[in-house]
C-alpha cells in the first residue's frame, strides 16, 4: 500500500448517504453514536481499500466491496456484539483465520448470520478482528465444531499496519 495516501472531503449530501449506509450495516445510529448531526467525511483510496475518515479517525473501509468497520473505531467497536474466544485462538485469528466453533468461549450479544461482530480474547477484552457472522449468535452457543464467522479485518493485518502508520 502506498505511504501517503490523498485524502478527501465529501459533499455533505455525500456523506450522509455512506454514514446511513454503514449505520444500516452495523444497525448503529452513527450520528447519535457520533453526537453529532453534520460529522466531516474524508475519503482515501489506494488499490486495496477505500478508507472512510470521520473527524480524522479511521472510521471505516470498503474491503472488496464492503464496508468494514475498522478496529480503530473503539465507539462503534463497543456497540457490536463480541465474539469471546480462548487464549488459543489468538494467534490464529491474528493471522487471518476464521473462528472456530472450538477456539469460542461465549457470546455477548445477539447478531444473525451475515452481521458484523468483533472478536475479543477472554483475558484481557482486546478487540483482535472484526468478523462476518455465519451463524446466528445463539446457533453458535451449541456449536462444538465449524466455522462460525468470517475474518475481515485483524490486528496486523494490511489495513492495519495502513492505519497504524496514518
Amino acid at each position: 500500500m502506498p505511504e501517503t495516501m490523498r485524502r478527501q472531503f465529501l459533499r455533505e449530501k455525500d456523506a450522509a448517504k455512506l454514514l446511513d449506509e454503514f449505520s444500516g450495516k452495523l444497525r448503529i445510529d452513527l450520528k447519535e453514536l457520533l453526537q453529532t448531526k453534520k460529522p466531516s467525511v474524508e475519503v482515501a483510496e489506494n488499490p486495496d481499500a477505500e478508507l472512510i475518515y470521520l473527524g480524522g479517525k479511521p472510521l471505516a473501509a470498503r474491503l472488496k466491496g464492503v464496508l468494514v468497520p475498522t478496529l480503530l473505531f473503539e465507539k462503534a467497536l463497543l456497540r457490536l456484539p463480541k465474539i469471546v474466544v480462548n487464549m488459543g485462538a489468538v494467534p490464529h485469528i491474528c493471522n487471518g483465520a476464521d473462528v472456530l466453533a472450538p477456539g469460542v468461549v461465549k457470546v455477548d450479544g445477539a447478531f444473525l448470520a451475515n452481521d458484523f461482530a468483533v472478536v475479543v480474547d477472554e483475558r484481557h477484552r482486546k478487540p483482535l478482528a472484526v468478523v462476518i457472522a455465519l451463524v446466528d449468535s445463539e446457533a453458535i452457543r451449541g456449536l462444538a465444531r465449524g466455522k462460525v464467522a468470517g475474518n475481515l479485518h485483524y490486528v496486523g493485518d494490511a489495513l492495519w499496519s495502513l492505519l497504524k502508520k496514518g
